[in-house]
């Protein structure tokens, strides 16, 4: 049976995304330059159709009042596996949990997040001053930093990276219409999704060998081999433990391999 796992890695990174555009501003100037108004554009998660909606007013809807412009909005429209930033499925590596238990954790699986943010104004102006807040950042990737996993402590740059920008202009039939102006920008977030995080026993480095060598050619024989181990054998992090040392010297000339855990002639 499957572990049930839930480290709400695309809920962060949709959250990340959003507070990119969190804090645009837009200006209103009077002949002089003076700034009369700045309004903070508000910031929605929901596709561009409802927005759309509401601004048109429809019958069913039944709204007395239109909803103001400018505002802006995304959603997250596509999931894709990204092969080009594959690594090995079956490789792990080990972490603390909390600083005291060891975890095993698979290699993360790289997926990208598509995403659209739409930004919507009844002037071009207005339009303008908003996307150009936006783009100078994308160069064309912004990188954000995304907590993934709260249990390992696993943080990771997440690149933001701009695909592409469209531009409408939803102004048709009469004078009583309203003009809504609406520019898409297209994004794709380079994200890392995890699976069930593991306890284990195993893997606490219990003993530490080091070789020395006299020479540093690659065939010169070990002279000196030094060798640490807990004491108790079977301690754990959390325990009050202490170290049995072993200085050995060598004359065969042999090599130690660590793949085969044997000394060898070279």
């Amino acid at each position: 049976m499957v572990e049930y796992f839930y480290h709400e890695i695309i809920k962060r990174t949709v959250v990340g995304f959003g507070n990119l555009f969190n804090n645009i501003h837009l200006q209103k100037l009077d002949k002089k330059d003076n700034v009369i108004n700045d309004m903070k554009v508000p910031l929605a998660y929901g596709p561009t159709q409802k927005f759309l909606a509401r601004i048109q007013q429809q019958s069913e809807l039944n709204q007395p009042v239109a909803m103001t412009l400018p505002r802006m909005s995304f959603e997250m429209n596509s999931i894709a596996y990204d092969g080009t930033r594959k690594t090995q499925p079956t490789q792990t590596f080990k972490t603390l949990d909390d600083g005291t238990k060891l975890k095993r954790v698979y290699l993360p699986v790289p997926y990208n997040l598509g995403f659209e943010l739409n930004v919507m104004t009844k002037l071009n102006e207005d339009a303008l001053q908003i996307v150009e807040q936006i783009l100078p950042y994308f160069q064309p990737s912004f990188n954000i930093t995304v907590d993934l996993v709260d249990s390992i402590g696993e943080k990771r740059d997440i690149p933001i990276v701009l695909d592409g920008i469209n531009f409408t202009d939803d102004y048709e039939g009469d004078f009583s219409a309203r003009r809504t102006m609406i520019y898409t920008l297209s994004f794709t977030a380079k994200t890392y999704l995890f699976g069930p995080i593991s306890d284990t026993g195993d893997g606490l480095i219990r003993k530490v060998q080091v070789d020395y060598y006299t020479d540093t050619k690659r065939t010169a024989p070990r002279e000196v081999r030094y060798t640490v181990t807990p004491d108790p054998i079977d301690a754990e992090p959390e325990d009050d433990f202490g170290f049995n040392e072993e200085t050995v010297l060598f004359f065969d000339s042999k090599k130690y391999s660590p793949t085969q855990d044997a000394d060898y002639n070279p």
